[in-house]
């Protein structure tokens, strides 16, 4: 793994972060020139993680007991593989799911993003792909000059993904059903962590995803309500 000198990166509000944790900014920016450092590996993957994080959400922080819960299953899980390969880093190949349920505006986003954060500087590595299902679709139809397949194995097999408002297309088509179970699908198959959030009903989610993926689903993820209104509202 490739050696990151120790930065403030301003502005990321880096301190209650760490904090949550149990860490602090001085373990953070410690200049040891050790590449396979806890503190190096969560460098490196923080910064991967926040090239992938929208500038509104630089600053976030997970607050949900559960999703608290699975970042640290997810943790356990990549030491203890860790330690039966004896690798020198700990890194994030397999795990749960977790889904994230609410209104608009009520926070789903910006605590799956704050769990981004706060998983990348645990000192485990993880490797994200991040998108709204609207742009999945939109990457994934088919155009000339594009190879489509290759464009959704990079959803299928990343590491971790994060799915933002799944099951917003009020009238679900052939081609996004078959988009939804084959990338859910293949993701069940393989326990490869993905967080999820929508703001659908949970009456109205097998209409909107099917009744195959919704089985695979409740199987493969921890489903987590989220209680409020419009928080965007609100503050304007």
């Amino acid at each position: 793994m490739q050696y990151i000198p120790p930065s403030n990166l301003r502005g990321h509000d880096l301190a209650p972060l760490l904090a949550s944790r149990g860490l602090d900014l001085d373990w953070f920016t410690e200049h040891d020139f050790d590449p396979h450092s806890t503190a190096n590996v969560a460098r490196n993957t923080y910064l991967e993680a926040m090239a992938k994080v929208p500038f509104h959400y630089r600053s976030a922080v997970a607050t949900l007991p559960q999703l608290r819960a699975w970042i640290d299953d997810l943790i356990a899980g990549a030491l203890e593989a860790q330690a039966d390969r004896g690798s020198p880093i700990a890194s994030i190949t397999h795990g749960s799911s977790l889904l994230l349920l609410g209104v608009t505006g009520v926070g789903k986003t910006h605590e799956a993003y704050g769990a981004m954060r706060e998983l990348s500087i645990s000192g485990v590595y993880g490797q994200w792909q991040v998108t709204t299902a609207a742009d999945l679709y939109a990457a994934l139809r088919p155009r000339h000059g594009i190879d489509s397949e290759a464009e959704f194995r990079k959803y299928r097999d990343a590491r971790l993904l994060l799915i933002d408002d799944l099951g917003a297309e009020r009238k679900p088509t052939e081609f996004t059903e078959e988009i939804n179970f084959r990338l859910i699908n293949h993701r069940y198959e393989h326990h490869l962590p993905t967080l999820m959030t929508s703001n659908v009903e949970p009456k109205d989610l097998a209409a909107r995803l099917g009744d195959r993926v919704i089985s695979r689903l409740a199987e493969m993820c921890e489903r987590v309500a989220m209680k409020g209104n419009d928080r965007r509202r609100n503050a304007a």
